[in-house]
């Protein structure tokens, strides 16, 4: 089994922050993302979509997706649960999950890979306004889960979950977008300052 990794690409990272937590390891190949290192065969013949990160299994089976390999490793390994426990607790965390996936994660990707001058080559075309109207759009998400952290610790309820490093990644990820959360949102910047202080982080 061997991890096609990224670096400090968001997805790659949210594999690692999950093997972390697992605290399993999986034998990575590094990929200079930054010299396009995704794009050139050794990833495209696993991976069409030329994407990261790729997880090969021993058999030769290709996985793609971050959280699809996540959920691999969550099969394979249930302890600690990170999708959750129980039907309601599963669904809670898939609920969370894709919210935050699609609202925050989505909209901070989009905002970096439309803005940014290194993404130039990547995302073409680049669309400069698409990338500023997704601001706010990160921004508003984060209003409505404000209110909803103030009741509980984490994203999905009392238990760390993929949800909230999903959410670590994507708010890290804000800074080189260039979007700051606004300074009232005083339980997404706990929520932040919690995630972040995880060992897990530093994956």
């Amino acid at each position: 089994m061997r991890l096609f990794d990224g670096g400090r690409a968001p997805n790659p990272r949210r594999v690692r922050i999950f093997l972390a937590e697992k605290a399993m390891t999986v034998p990575l190949v590094p990929v200079d993302m930054g010299a396009l290192g995704h794009r050139g065969a050794e990833v495209a013949s696993r991976n069409p979509l030329r994407r990261l990160p790729v997880l090969e299994l021993d058999d030769g089976t290709i996985l793609t997706e971050s959280v699809a390999i996540c959920r691999y490793f969550d099969e394979v390994q249930p302890e600690p649960a990170l999708f959750g426990r129980g039907a309601l607790g599963k669904a809670l965390v898939e609920m969370w999950q894709r919210r935050i996936e699609l609202n925050l994660f989505a909209a901070v990707a989009s905002a970096f890979r439309h803005i940014h001058p290194a993404m130039k080559e990547w995302e073409v075309p680049q669309v400069p306004e698409w990338g500023e109207a997704n601001k706010p759009k990160a921004i508003e998400f984060l209003e409505f889960l404000d209110a909803e952290l103030a009741a509980r610790e984490f994203a999905a309820g009392d238990d760390f979950s993929i949800a909230d490093i999903t959410g670590l990644v994507a708010l890290d990820f804000m800074k080189p977008a260039r979007i700051t959360v606004p300074e009232n949102l005083t339980n997404v910047l706990r929520w932040h300052r919690a995630l972040a202080a995880r060992p897990s982080a530093a994956a």
